[in-house]
């Protein structure tokens, strides 16, 4: 597991709560990558412009 991102029992916990829909801003077709992209910007206190590329725009992940 990568720093910062959810065991399996946690993300199970939370999926339910995120269903997004076509049309929001940011939307991603992966919801535990949404999480895990957040959880990096809020635990590391880094700007979203320096997300690493695997998590998508920084500026996209942001508006969602």
């Amino acid at each position: 597991m990568r720093r910062y991102e959810l065991r399996e029992d946690q993300w199970d916990m939370i999926a339910p709560l995120l269903p997004g829909k076509e049309g929001d801003p940011g939307r991603t077709a992966d919801n535990r990558k949404f999480v895990h992209a957040v959880l990096r910007i809020a635990r590391s206190g880094a700007p979203w412009r320096d997300l690493p590329a695997r998590f998508g725009s920084g500026n996209s992940v942001y508006q969602r």
